[in-house]
């Protein structure tokens, strides 16, 4: 597997591909190769037993070309400046293929939060938001979760910003608690996303709900949403897998049951199921996942899974991109020679920050919707650019991924040739 430092190439790549093949204004070009505002910040706690660390955090905002940067924080010993680069800019593309008037940001600390207890990541959210706190706000800035943080940091972040500035600011975060100006849907937007997109995929290609089967890699918030509405549609899910292992069955697993089990489990992982037959260890069981003759793989894990090293023993007719960058371009090649469909991860996963985007619009307006029409704006926009997505694709005779991404940049440098450059 490519280590993570290729991430921010990885993503240029992609853009100077698209680039080329649309004739980009190469000013504008370079423009988008490089990102606005990247912090670098020193995170010192004391920790619960007495001693200061340090922990060393980023916020970077790539494009704020049609409007404020949004993106998730995430909390993981891997996280590097060149991964949150590549996911800033990757968020910029997200936003712009649904629509949204933001630009793209990301956020994360090099820590393992499963090493540290409640206060200890609560000291370190607070002393994180107040470092970071003079780029993001409600018209700059609008961090969210990602790896390993959730509705509590987002509420913890929340506070910090208001207290900073002395008034309750619901809007300077977004994927908070429904209690604190958090939106109805928020929670399982990403998954839900995913899961009808890969409907409507898997409609174009003549498969049938009750007769696919789906193979999920990453079993966190996201793979456990897009189980839960794939199950619910009719969908066999034949194997998961999560940090510890994975969990098989060819007749389908009881994805019910399998979350019930995970949500009583002290440590939120699949093992101890009786439901299918475990795998145990990380990396054996995600070779065996990715290489199962299921009809739809949705990486809803980490990025760089799917490479040149794997991407021959997949078997799927259809990949639904529920993580960021799950798929590296040597990989995509391969898979486009086998007649894979790839629905890429700016388009797959694009549910959570359309929520993010209403729960915005509800702070600012303090007008909150209710959970149905939450769902079903989520619904509309994610089909409206599916459908954009493959007209693009058709027109220019050319894969989804390039067809997004070519939405996306067209969509962003008319925005910069519209403001042109200050001063």
């Amino acid at each position: 597997m490519s280590d993570r430092f290729s991430f921010w190439n990885m993503a240029c790549r992609q853009l100077d591909r698209v680039a080329e093949r649309m004739g980009l204004d190469p000013n504008i070009h370079a423009k988008m190769r490089h990102c606005q505002r990247s912090l670098v910040v020193s995170v010192p706690i004391r920790m619960d037993d007495g001693h200061v660390e340090v922990f060393e955090g980023y916020r970077v905002q790539h494009n704020s070309e049609r409007g404020p940067t949004k993106g998730g924080v995430r909390y993981h010993p891997s996280v590097t400046l060149d991964e949150v680069k590549a996911l800033a800019m990757l968020m910029t593309w997200k936003c712009a293929v649904i629509g949204l008037p933001y630009g793209g940001a990301k956020g994360g600390i090099v820590c393992d939060p499963s090493q540290m207890s409640l206060g200890e990541i609560e000291r370190m959210t607070r002393r994180f938001t107040s470092e970071i706190s003079i780029i993001i706000g409600p018209a700059k800035d609008i961090p969210a979760p990602d790896v390993n943080t959730n509705p509590q940091v987002m509420s913890w972040m929340m506070d910090t910003y208001s207290m900073t500035v002395g008034y309750a600011v619901p809007g300077v975060v977004t994927g908070k608690p429904v209690e604190i100006g958090g939106s109805e849907g928020r929670a399982e937007a990403t998954g839900r996303g995913v899961a009808t997109v890969m409907m409507a995929a898997a409609e174009r290609l003549g498969l049938h709900p009750a007769q696919s089967t789906v193979a999920i890699q990453g079993f966190g918030n996201v793979g456990r949403s897009t189980a839960k509405f794939l199950h619910g549609k009719g969908f066999k899910i034949t194997g998961v897998t999560d940090v510890g292992g994975g969990l098989f069955n060819p007749r389908g697993l009881d994805i019910p049951a399998l979350l019930a089990h995970v949500q009583k489990s002290a440590d939120r992982q699949i093992k101890g199921f009786g439901g299918g037959e475990y795998m145990e260890g990380h990396d054996a069981a995600n070779a065996r996942l990715l290489a199962l003759p299921a009809d739809i793989l949705a990486p809803c894990a980490l990025e760089n899974q799917i490479t040149a090293d794997n991407a021959g023993a997949v078997k799927a007719k259809i990949i639904v991109e529920g993580a960021n960058g799950p798929t590296t371009p040597e990989a995509d090649e391969i898979l486009a020679k086998a007649g894979v469909v790839v629905v890429p991860d700016i388009l797959a996963n694009a549910g959570g920050v359309t929520v993010s985007y209403f729960e915005w619009v509800q702070d600012l307006q303090a007008n909150f919707w209710d959970e149905e029409v939450v769902n079903r704006s989520l619904d509309r926009l994610m089909m409206r650019s599916f459908q954009d997505v493959s007209d693009v694709a058709a027109r220019e005779k050319c894969d989804l991924r390039t067809a997004a991404q070519m939405l996306a940049i067209s969509r962003v440098a008319k925005a910069a040739t519209l403001r042109g450059i200050y001063p």
